[in-house]
């Protein structure tokens, strides 16, 4: 066959392969062109899943009379005029295929009135872009397409649509992620003549979070921390999910930039990243993000759908995204208000003082300050003394609960301080803290706690776990991590892969509070460990961390590594279930969950606690009915 001139309908149709996979594409294209033309209200008509009709009526600028038959023409377009225009494009639309490439699988009528303008004018086609009949209408300013019978002429694509409630599916979903884009426009969703969605301009923010609870519903707002963030002349702000309010799919992450909804990798990994030792794994978290970015700096024509941006600067957007979402998972504690079911399962938050400022406050007696219960002091530096497995020691106490112990010393008999005095006089003065106060330790595992707003279930050992691996990230991070030689180095028998493997290893290890030297082909031997971990188990431990190690190889020297190091010593050196705790320490405990950051869930993504509020208490006793 000799090389020829493609038919101007069968380019059109070709493109509309590329752009217009189903009816939602449709609605998707035409709702983005309504945003171009500044329109305040869209009002969506759909039946039969969108093949048989897709209405969109906006009030926005409308279309010149003469430029009627133009807008069907392939590659015309009022967005821009030059490559510096596309290469800093705001608008939704810019390529001018849209129009046509919808006009030439469907009966498209297009309907348009100037603002100011005497009367409408309406122009249609069926697929061809020639003899274009130009005709006055009746219409209120702005512009209504209408899109019949879509893919009547291409049969072959036609077959490949789904189902109606399938299709209508897609295309609800589509409009959803629109309205979540453009809080200031109102939408209204018709099926077969039967309203779905009626949303109205939302300008506040008390109304933009109602419309947030409309399309994703109100348990995420429940759920949801509020991001406001800012640096390099880059803004991000909306609302990421708990970490333990997550789903099973990917299915509810939204991200706008510029208005502009995309799915981009370096954003979804940058998001993974940020709730990397939060999130339970396999699951995923829920966000509606806006990135606010100069349009020079990114590429959104990527894409034929244009659902994928290229960012100029993409390290510094990675980056940007992650100590973003970092800082406000981190700033989480207890301490905020109930959602309107009065269950909050680590529900209540507030962004208190920062983890720099908790650490080293006077409110706490922390384990690196004084050497630990079996260790003996050399000089002065303290030397700790191998603990047999499955011995625990006591908690650390908080300086207000360690009142009552010390009492004695000053002349005070047992019988006068009894356990939790502190607490009961804090309680009657109204000096009552997020968590409460302990009241038992159930089955030895949880702490039950009384608080302002109910009952509070505190996982003991998770929580620990969490404050520990807190600790160690911020010595770490600071590069000032406390070490404790051991009083009697520990000889391991490993495998002679694993002896390399620590060997390789040392300078980090060493880093990160371990001091292990190899002693043979199949031997090492541990001499220090992070003071902060206390007596445990040191041949368990280093077991388990050359075992991470290895899962993440030799040479990954990454900050993964490191956390997932940390995440093993924190788990050998939190106290164990079984283990009572008494009411002075578990009341030490849950101050140090209010002042730690992520303390919400431990570092496998699991919550650390619930609370019950008096709503849902009185509930299960039918009180107030």
């Amino acid at each position: 066959m000799k090389i020829h001139t493609l038919s101007p309908q069968l380019i059109n149709q070709i493109a509309a392969g590329e752009v217009i996979e189903r009816p939602a594409a449709v609605v998707k294209e035409l709702i983005e062109n309504s945003f171009d033309a500044e329109a305040r209200r869209i009002d969506l008509d759909v039946e039969s899943g969108g093949i048989r009709l897709i209405r969109i009526r906006d009030d926005g600028s409308g279309i010149h009379p003469e430029d009627l038959p133009l807008a069907l023409s392939r590659h015309a377009t009022s967005k821009i005029a030059t490559l510096k225009d596309l290469e800093g494009v705001r608008s939704m639309g810019f390529r001018g295929e849209a129009l046509p490439s919808i006009s030439s699988v469907s009966r498209l009528t297009l309907t348009s009135r100037l603002r100011g303008a005497d009367c409408a004018w309406q122009v249609r086609t069926d697929g061809t872009e020639t003899d274009f009949d130009l005709q006055p209408a009746s219409h209120p300013e702005g512009t209504t397409i209408e899109v019949r019978d879509l893919f009547y002429n291409t049969p072959a694509r036609r077959k490949f649509l789904r189902s109606e409630k399938t299709e209508f599916s897609h295309i609800e979903t589509g409009v959803k992620r629109m309205a979540l884009s453009r809080f200031d426009v109102a939408f209204s969703l018709r099926h077969n003549q039967r309203e779905v969605l009626n949303l109205k301009p939302a300008a506040r923010q008390e109304d933009k979070e109602r419309r947030v609870g409309q399309l994703c519903g109100t348990a995420f707002l429940n759920h949801a921390l509020a991001v406001e963030y800012e640096a390099s002349a880059i803004q991000l702000s909306g609302w990421v999910g708990l970490p333990t309010f997550s789903r099973s799919q990917a299915d509810m992450q939204f991200f706008y930039v510029n208005g502009r909804l995309v799915r981009d990798k370096l954003v979804t990994h940058a998001v993974r990243q940020a709730y990397h030792d939060v999130l339970f794994h396999g699951r995923h978290p829920i966000y509606v993000l806006y990135l606010e970015i100069d349009p020079s700096l990114v590429d959104v024509n990527a894409h034929p759908a244009k659902l994928e941006v290229r960012f100029r600067e993409s390290r510094l957007v990675h980056d940007f995204l992650f100590r973003g979402l970092h800082r406000c998972l981190a700033e989480a504690r207890p301490g905020g208000e109930q959602g309107a079911d009065g269950v909050s399962a680590n529900g209540g938050f507030a962004h208190d003082r920062p983890q720099e400022t908790a650490e080293h406050s006077d409110g706490v007696l922390h384990k690196e300050s004084v050497p630990h219960a079996g260790a003996a002091a050399v000089g002065n530096q303290p030397y700790r003394k191998p603990v047999p497995p499955g011995r625990q020691e006591g908690l650390p106490l908080g300086v207000k609960e360690s009142i009552e112990l010390y009492a004695a010393l000053h002349g005070k008999s047992a019988t006068e301080v009894q356990p939790g005095q502190v607490a009961e006089q804090r309680r009657q003065e109204g000096d009552m803290p997020p968590l409460g106060f302990a009241l038992a330790h159930l089955h030895n595992i949880y702490i039950l706690a009384e608080s302002k707003n109910g009952l509070v279930l505190v996982d003991a050992h998770a929580a620990h776990e969490r404050i520990t691996y807190e600790r160690l990230k911020h010595q770490y991070v600071n590069g000032r991590m406390p070490v404790q030689p051991l009083l009697l180095p520990v000889r391991i028998t490993v495998s002679e892969a694993e002896a390399n493997l620590a060997e390789h290893e040392r300078d980090a290890l060493l880093k990160a509070g371990v001091e292990i030297d190899r002693a043979g082909p199949e031997t090492v031997t541990v001499r220090a460990l992070p003071a902060q971990l206390g007596p445990i188990d040191a041949e368990t431990l280093i077991r388990d961390v050359l075992a991470d190690i290895s899962e993440f190889g030799g040479s990954r020297r990454t900050e993964q590594m490191i956390d997932e190091l940390f995440s093993t010593m924190a788990c050998h050196a939190s106290v164990r279930a079984r283990r009572r705790l008494t009411t002075a320490e578990m009341n030490a405990l849950l101050r140090e969950m209010e002042s730690t950051k992520r303390s919400g869930q431990c570092n496998h993504g699991r919550p650390t606690w619930v609370e019950l509020g008096k709503k849902e208490l009185d509930k299960f006793f039918l009180r107030g009915r």
